[in-house]
């Protein structure tokens, strides 16, 4: 570009190096990438990182955003929750990006959430999450809890006739704070302590016999039982087989997954696991016109046609769309006037209906239940009749109820208590 060789001889004239590297940088619209590319959860962000570098392609096709191209920055934490941290301080110092879309875990949100508050950073968030959190400088466009586990507890219970919970999960925050939501909804309900089974392993647990044979015992107490499971990551592959190597059956034990969608299954042979059952506000099977346009451009745009799509891309194709829209309105991208112009943006969601951005940060979005099929796909047995306004804060937990998190003035702040009428962490 002539801009660039222009800068690069003033800047050699002049002797000032950072001349050139600070007009450089503002010739396009820097976008990081911050997903595991290697370590446990490759099998799940890796797809999220082709995701936004499709998207980044397909804006840049319409002319990019203001003006300018948009130029992907994508690190690889590596599946190690500090290093989200570093990461993220390199990509909003050293790189000077607009905006990350990142993360998979919660430990990793939770890691870099530090740093995006004190350097003003701005970051989408894609997956499906444990609530109990809305900060300025994240959009949540994963599930809350609302939009996915309390459903599929719901589903479980009244139309299934479940009795007897087995709540599985990878030992971390999200796992934990789900499950701690879901057994005080369970006992609510009149559920007994004595039909509530907990079980965390460590991430990249491969040895599941003991603990499916438990599973299998639990379930043997005359009560229908089934499976809670947010394991994560890779964990996943050996968990399911050993529920085929142990003949447990949908019909004997069902199991609802929050962190299972088609790029996990499309590793492992899912002949034994068809009827079991995941809980998402996207399925690949879906039948819409947008959605199958989707497809077909991720299926271009990886030159694989066998590539799945999942829950976790739609929310980066909401989220990347919504930020698009905001920078358009705001005329920048300057956090604090894309944040403002994010609340209340729309966009089409994949499955037919409209996602929208609440004052929390997080968004309404459509529930759907899915059973496994022969083939890795999920066909839709249950789905809410509209969409689902997410919540930042649980009912059904003591220290949360009385919270709400709205980012609009006069409130603007991330956990307001109704009843005290008190901000009690950041506020803006």
């Amino acid at each position: 570009m002539k801009i660039k060789s222009l800068t690069a001889g003033i800047a050699l004239a002049m002797g000032a190096s950072t001349l050139s590297f600070s007009v450089l940088a503002a010739d396009t619209i820097k976008v990081g990438v911050l997903h595991s590319l290697s370590g446990t959860m490759a099998i799940s962000e890796t797809t999220l990182k082709d995701t936004v570098l499709m998207m980044i392609e397909e804006q840049n096709k319409k002319g990019g955003l203001l003006g300018k191209q948009l130029e992907p920055v994508v690190v690889d934490p590596a599946s190690n929750w500090p290093l989200f941290a570093e990461k993220t301080r390199e990509l909003l110092t050293q790189e000077e990006v607009d905006v990350i879309f990142g993360c998979w875990t919660s430990v990793s949100r939770k890691s870099v959430l530090p740093v995006l508050e004190e350097l003003n950073g701005l970051m989408f968030y894609p997956v499906q999450y444990e609530g109990e959190e809305s900060s300025k400088n994240v959009f949540y466009t994963g599930a809350a809890p609302n939009q996915q586990a309390i459903p599929a507890v719901d589903y479980l219970m009244n139309e299934l006739g479940v009795e007897r919970w087995v709540l599985a999960g990878t030992d971390y925050v999200y796992p934990r704070t789900t499950n701690k939501i879901l057994e005080a909804y369970l006992k609510d309900k009149g559920v007994a302590a004595e039909d509530i089974m907990i079980n965390y392993t460590p991430f990249g647990h491969s040895d599941w016999q003991s603990i499916v044979s438990d599973v299998k015992k639990f379930g043997s107490a005359g009560k229908k039982t089934a499976v809670v499971s947010t394991i994560n990551g890779d964990a996943n592959v050996p968990f399911y087989k050993e529920l085929g190597n142990q003949g447990v059956s949908s019909e004997d034990i069902p199991v609802v997954a929050f962190s299972v969608g088609e790029e996990e299954l499309s590793g492992i042979d899912t002949g034994p696991l068809v009827g079991h059952m995941a809980a998402w506000n996207y399925f690949q099977s879906v039948d819409t016109d947008l959605n199958s346009e989707f497809i077909q451009k991720w299926h271009a745009f990886t030159g694989d046609e066998n590539r799945v799509t999942n829950d976790p891309m739609e929310a980066t194709y909401i989220g990347f769309n919504m930020w698009a829209q905001a920078v358009t309105e705001a005329g920048t991208t300057d956090v604090d006037a894309v944040e403002q112009a994010m609340i209340g943006q729309e966009v089409p969601n994949l499955t037919g209906g409209t996602a929208v951005m609440n004052k929390n940060h997080h968004l309404s979005k459509p529930v759907l239940i899915g059973e496994i099929q022969d083939d890795g796909q999920f066909e839709v047995v249950w789905e809410t009749e509209g969409v689902v306004p997410g919540d930042a804060w649980s009912d059904f937990l003591p220290g949360s109820k009385n919270l709400l998190a709205d980012w609009t003035a006069p409130v603007k702040c991330g956990n307001y208590n109704v009843e005290t009428q008190s901000c009690g962490g950041q506020a803006n």
